[in-house]
């Protein structure tokens, strides 16, 4: 629309430069005589024309969007929910750029791979909270995920059977497959995991573990702000390593009826968990109706269409059968 003034601008020259010319050959009043069939009022017309025309085909561009309309959807998937370890301990930097970040990347890796799937998230150290629950939104599971961070959970320690319980209980009743994907280094120090896996199970929900850290451990990182500060020590002032339990979460995912892959600083298991959620059974899940713009920008492109095609038909020079039209000739004296 910015550009109209310029237009404009560039119009108002070129008429200019037009009638100095002109003016050049003669008196503007007999060029006028000479030339009977020319209309400076058409070209102006013609120019207006276009201008309107142009702002239709702006307005199409903008894709105007009005009134609305109802649409059916159905949705074929399976319910997952995502367990994600938030304790201190997540912070080692074994896996880098450590396994807090590493398991975040993992989950955003996986929403990027799921289509019509509903997914949930639950936070935990020593103890868990439902952080999102259930939904179909991925934009949101990611925008609720970007913020995770060990600050989020007051208790720590690492609850791995109450984080496997509140997310069984984030699923609602149905006949859908579902998952909880449990996240953690498996330093279990609160309950027990197995126990709880097996609940699952016995709800018809699989229970698959990823393992983020290594055997050979690392030290935990202290933070003052963004700043870290040094490592977390024991009471004898020694540096404190945590280790991956491999034991445990291959026992939880026994137990649980699903899988367990170990994480490592190439590969972050994603690929394995997909596909073992791609074998299970899809159902129908949602069905609802939803009011949604309709497109409304045919409406400018066809105004624009049509007054082009009236620019277009429209000649500079006036008619010759208009030119004979004398309608107040003063016809005395024939």
């Amino acid at each position: 629309m910015l550009a109209l003034p310029v237009f404009v601008l560039f119009f108002m020259l070129m008429v200019s430069k037009r009638r100095k010319a002109l003016k050049s050959l003669g008196d503007w009043t007999l060029l006028e005589r000479l030339m009977p069939e020319y209309s400076s009022t058409r070209s102006t017309l013609k120019f207006i024309l276009l201008m309107i025309a142009w702002v239709f085909l702006v307005m199409a561009l903008a894709g105007p969007q009005i009134g609305s309309k109802l649409e059916k959807i159905k949705r074929k998937g399976i319910d997952v929910v995502f367990a994600l370890d938030v304790s201190n301990s997540m912070m080692a930097q074994d896996i880098t750029p450590s396994r807090l970040e590493r398991s975040k990347q993992a989950i955003s890796r996986l929403l990027d791979k799921m289509d019509n799937d509903r997914v949930g998230l639950v936070i935990f150290a020593g103890k868990a909270y439902v952080q999102m629950p259930v939904t179909s939104d991925y934009a949101a599971a990611k925008l609720f995920l970007s913020g995770v961070n060990p600050g989020m959970v007051p208790t720590q320690g690492t609850a791995i059977g109450q984080a496997i319980d509140r997310s069984a209980s984030c699923f609602a009743e149905g006949k859908q497959s579902r998952a909880i994907i449990v996240i953690t280094d498996g330093e279990n120090h609160e309950d027990d995991a197995v126990d709880a896996a097996r609940r699952a199970a016995a709800q018809g929900i699989k229970v698959f573990t990823v393992g983020m850290g290594l055997p050979d451990g690392a030290p935990i990182p202290l933070y003052n702000g963004a700043l870290q500060i040094g490592y977390k020590t024991d009471e004898q002032g020694q540096t404190v390593i945590t280790k991956l339990d491999d034991k445990m979460l291959s026992e939880i995912a026994v137990a649980g009826n699903g899988m367990y892959v170990r994480a490592s600083n190439s590969q972050s298991g994603v690929k394995e968990v997909f596909d073992k959620l791609n074998s299970l059974e899809k159902t129908e899940y949602d069905s609802r109706f939803f009011s949604d713009y309709e497109e409304r920008f045919q409406y400018m492109l066809i105004a624009a269409l049509i007054v082009l095609l009236a620019e277009l038909f429209l000649v500079e020079r006036k008619s010759r059968l208009a030119g004979k039209i004398k309608l107040f000739e003063n016809n005395e004296g024939k």
